[in-house]
């Protein structure tokens, strides 16, 4: 496959065009920080004819390519700081050219006009990477879900993402796993003001920690982009189920060589969860059906300094503390029909589910312009408790004994990293890095039946207690090579993870150590100023959440049990990816990834006993093919915004079963995100998808289709916004099968629908640009914490 894009490559490069030379530098502010998406223009010399003009890279360089013999003045320009002009550049074609901009901050006194010299695209494609940049749109954005679908091709069906056919996408922050402990919590709480850009990076690179099979979602927040003090108030009320708000604020100060921030949130959510299963069990029916809704309350705070030591070094702490409490009663009633009968039981599940999540988080960095180094640590301290009581209510003719479960949870976890970075030229740099990370769970399920006579006693089939101690150590080089129309990315990784797993009660231990490398490359041609193509391969790992391998046996219905699975074997990925770019924005792409030992979550039925248990295992393979076709809208008078098509192929397989699996799939996806300003000054945004239907692991399901509507508008001199959304405004439930073995059932899932929310945020205080990003080690072994809601 690899062999093949090459090919193509080398072929769309073979044409020859005039030689012409280049115009490249960088653009920066005072202190040598790299201001990204400037704009810079060439202009021809004592004319004030705009010849070509670039948005600046994220690492601060812009290029000019196949620029004829002549004399040429580049001007650089950002909002908030001095427009630049370059002294006359003289071109000929035997030598290229480099200018570099140091801008000077502008501070007007009055911001009443604003002239935007040039706009930014809003998506840009790379090899590796898809950017979504937010910093200057109008767009609602109230929370991490309403950026998420602003992703190309990223579908959010109640709280679940997909990309391209596959759900195993894994969420960063700033280039790291999300402390956050559930996507209920990211996506619905966690507020989108602060967030500068998304990246949906299809390829990770050797500076990504090796987990996950599948897409990363990188949440890139804004930091050190004002000078001054400023802040924003937010509040937010809606209905979903019933009603919910979310209050927030935040301030922060950059002054001189002190930064700091702080923010708190406290939020009252609102979900529900339908599901219905109808099975047959031999020549008996029965119709599941529950309904489950819930409100956790959710207070966040967080607060960070970092200290400007001098022009090369920096020092800084972040501390972030998250507590959700949620109490939720799951209905369920399920109709048995056996020989012309019917027979119902009623129980109610009560759940008690409260956690706690600190976050602390020092890092120093040393910058020159040509060496950067950054050390970083991470401390994890999560603690969570539920009680669950599963009750049976009314009479019935069925059997049931009422449970209750206490699980008690405690992860500790320590991340050390280091990176550093090596500029040799503007067209070669050097990356490695260092990181080890401890895990230490501690998870307690004590299971209680009542007896006859109304006592609860241990169960001890399923009480039990799991430790997990791991250790994970990696290091890894990069090198990024430029050279004229080529472009070279190269990395290498390796990683040693070592994992103990212990089932006290049944007095079992598992020891796993597991070496590997990881490459990954990427190779792009400019094959005119416009059109560039680029292949991209990756080697990947999947670890099991720790949850998974927690082998506890836990009811949510009468006859619908999860059970853990402390054998798993993490799953490997081999995955190649071909792109077409036009103006550096998405146009075509073809991915392939294989997967072996997949992680698949087995659907089997006992019908002695009549219940259904669902169980990650590893399954022998899993491949997808995906076809994308990606346009802007921008050709619509007054419309910004997207469209495309994914067409993907997924197959799940295993000889290994018994019966043999092999569940295989083409499907369609359409996707839109676009922006209307309509009169009055109102800000309207519509997206939408539709998908012909595919596989969800073992569910087989139909067609489904989403629709959201979003208005805002500012006053007073733009500090108030006011935002109101329509969510979900189409009724259209998931629809499922599941056809294999004795496994025969329709599955009906929904969750709410035409949810309203309304947002009110007043920023206060300076608004001038002054942008430094900093990845932390929080790391990608947080996220394999999985807490159900």
């Amino acid at each position: 496959m690899l062999k093949t894009l090459l090919h193509i490559i080398l072929l769309l490069g073979s044409y020859s065009v005039m030689a012409q030379s280049t115009i490249t530098g960088n653009v920066m502010d005072n202190a040598k920080q790299p201001l990204s998406f400037s704009n810079v223009v060439l202009y021809e010399n004592n004319s004030n004819t705009a010849l070509k003009a670039v948005i600046v890279e994220e690492n601060g360089t812009y290029t000019f390519s196949n620029v004829k013999n002549g004399t040429y003045v580049v001007e650089a320009s950002l909002f908030g700081y001095k427009t630049e002009r370059s002294i006359v550049l003289n071109i000929d074609t035997t030598k290229n050219v480099t200018f570099d901009f140091i801008l000077k901050e502008d501070i007007p006194e009055s911001l009443d006009e604003v002239l935007v010299v040039a706009k930014k695209p809003v998506i840009t494609q790379n090899a590796e990477k898809l950017v979504v940049n937010l910093e200057n749109s109008e767009m609602v954005n109230s929370n991490v879900r309403d950026i998420v679908k602003k992703i190309p091709g990223v579908l959010v069906t109640g709280n679940n993402l997909s990309y391209a056919g596959q759900s195993n996408i894994r969420i960063l922050i700033n280039g790291k796993q999300t402390n956050y402990m559930d996507m209920q919590t990211l996506l619905r709480e966690m507020p989108a003001d602060n967030i500068a850009k998304v990246e949906l990076i299809q390829q990770p690179g050797a500076e990504y920690d090796a987990d996950g099979a599948g897409a990363l979602i990188n949440i890139i927040l804004k930091k050190n982009v004002k000078l001054g003090t400023y802040g924003t108030l937010k509040s937010m009320i809606g209905y979903v189920d019933d009603f919910t708000f979310r209050k927030s604020a935040s301030i922060a100060s950059f002054k001189g060589k002190i930064n700091w921030q702080a923010g708190a949130s406290y939020s009252r959510g609102s979900w529900r969860e339908d599901l219905q299963i109808i099975r047959r069990v031999g020549d008996d029916v029965y119709d599941q059906f529950s309904r489950s809704p819930f409100d956790p309350n959710t207070l966040r705070l967080n607060a960070g300094l970092d200290y400007y030591i001098n022009k090369k070094h920096t020092a800084g702490m972040s501390v972030r503390h998250t507590r959700t409490a949620s109490n939720r009663v799951t209905d369920n009633i399920t109709n048995i029909t056996s020989n012309g009968t019917l027979d119902m039981l009623e129980t109610d599940n009560r759940f008690e589910r409260d956690w706690e999540l600190y976050v602390i988080n020092p890092y120093y960095e040393f910058d020159d312009e040509v060496n950067k180094l950054t050390l970083d640590f991470n401390y994890v301290d999560y603690k969570s408790t539920n009680e669950n009581n599963l009750f049976q209510t009314g009479q019935s003719m069925v059997n049931y004994d009422n449970q209750r479960y206490f699980q008690d949870a405690d992860y500790t976890i320590y991340a050390y990293q280091a990176d550093y970075k090596r500029t040799v030229n503007d067209n070669i740099s050097v990356h490695a890095g260092l990181k080890y990370s401890n895990v230490d769970s501690d998870s307690d399920l004590q299971s209680l039946v009542q007896t006859n006579t109304g006592e609860f006693v241990d169960n001890p089939n399923q009480t039990n207690r799991f430790l997990i101690d791991e250790d994970i150590m990696a290091a890894y080089a990069k090198v990024n090579v430029k050279l004229e129309d080529w472009a070279f990315s190269g990395g290498l990784r390796w990683e040693q993870s070592e994992t103990i797993g212990t089932s006290q009660n049944l007095n079992t231990s598992l020891n796993r150590t597991i070496a590997k490398f990881f490459p990954s490359l990427s190779i792009t041609r400019n094959i005119t100023e416009e059109l560039a193509a680029n292949v991209a391969y990756s080697y990947r790992i999947q670890r099991p959440s720790y949850s998974t391998l927690n082998p506890f046996v836990y009811y949510y219905d009468p006859f619908t049990f999860e059970q853990g699975n402390p054998t798993l074997r993490p799953a490997l990925t081999n995955s190649f990816r071909f792109n077409l770019t036009y103006e550096n924005q998405p146009f075509f792409s073809v991915s392939y990834n294989k997967t072996d030992d997949t992680l698949f979550e087995l659907i089997s039925q006992n019908d002695a006993t009549s219940e259904t248990s669902r169980s990650v295992i590893n399954l022998a393979k899993n491949e997808n093919w995906s076809f994308s076709l990606f346009a802007p809208l921008s050709f619509v008078k007054g419309l910004e915004g997207y469209t495309g098509v994914i067409v993907n192929y997924n197959r799940f397989m295993s000889e290994e079963l018994t019966p043999v699996l092999d569940n295989k799939k083409w499907n369609m996806t359409w996707f839109t995100s676009a922006e209307y300003k309509l009169p009055w000054g109102i800000q309207s945004e519509v997206s939408g998808y539709y998908t012909s239907g595919g596989f969800e692991g073992q569910i087989e399901f139909e067609w489904i289709a989403g629709l959201d509507i979003a208005f805002s508008k500012k006053f007073m001199n733009d500090q108030l916004k006011v935002s109101v959304e329509l969510e979900e405004i189409l009724d259209r439930k998931f629809n499922g099968a599941i056809n294999y073995d004795n496994v025969n059932a329709n599955i009906i899932s929904d969750f709410p629908r035409r949810n309203v929310f309304l947002q009110l945020s007043y920023s206060f205080g300076k608004k001038y640009n002054k942008k430094k990003n900093r990845k932390n080690s929080a790391g990608d072994e947080v996220d394999r914490i999985k807490t159900q809601q």
